[in-house]
């Protein structure tokens, strides 16, 4: 079977996929990428100020090629695109928004404590922060929407896999293998169409009777 030796794994803020390409690069025995450490600059607090398209593709491309496999978390839909021919697989992962924003949540203060909370100097920075990401499935987001997303995924050259909703970072990991095992031995396949996709995700979402 082909190896693989190149993943993306991505999908909206709180979604996990930092996690599992961590988790899934360990059990490769790989080098894992996380996007956030080329998109941004340095600040203290972090996360303030965004490095040059052309610079942060200069320095996530220089780390893709300094090791031949490798898993990436966080999006790069637009600006990392020269890297997508060089990709085995790309995994997209969706959770519900309730899901992801009380993940957000807990993050938030597990990194910066009583800094976001009412009346700290991070508070006003991390309200923002989750109501953007409350706008990426209905499109509100200002950037990455859910529609965008689906639209990118349906345009790579690679084949790609949807995990939608929850469950554990070991079961993801096996159906991500499990499906690479099928693709390997088979010529691609299309992907799944914007529309499917989206689909996909809706079916997922609980809504009251």
């Amino acid at each position: 079977m082909r190896p693989l030796e190149r993943v993306h794994i991505f999908g909206a803020a709180g979604c996990g996929s930092t996690t599992l390409a961590w988790t899934l690069a360990r059990r490769l025995a790989c080098q894992h990428l996380d996007v956030d450490d080329f998109y941004w600059l340095p600040t203290t607090p972090p996360f303030r100020r965004r490095r040059a398209p052309p610079e942060r593709l200069r320095m996530l491309s220089e780390a893709a090629a300094s090791t031949p496999r490798w898993v990436l978390s966080g999006p790069v839909a637009g600006w990392g695109d020269p890297l997508l021919p060089h990709l085995d697989l790309v995994v997209f992962l969706y959770v519900p928004t309730n899901v992801r924003l009380s993940r957000l949540q807990r993050r938030e203060q597990a990194r910066f404590g009583v800094a976001v909370d009412p009346g700290g100097p991070m508070h006003d920075q991390h309200q923002a922060f989750l109501r953007w990401a409350a706008g990426y499935d209905p499109g509100l987001s200002g950037g990455r929407t859910l529609l965008g997303d689906a639209t990118w995924l349906g345009y790579l050259p690679c084949p790609m896999m949807c995990l939608i909703g929850e469950c554990g970072t070991m079961e993801q990991i096996d159906r991500v293998l499990t499906f690479w095992e099928t693709q390997a031995h088979q010529p691609k396949a299309s992907n799944p169409s914007t529309s499917e996709i989206i689909a996909g995700v809706l079916d997922s979402v609980p809504y009251p009777p």
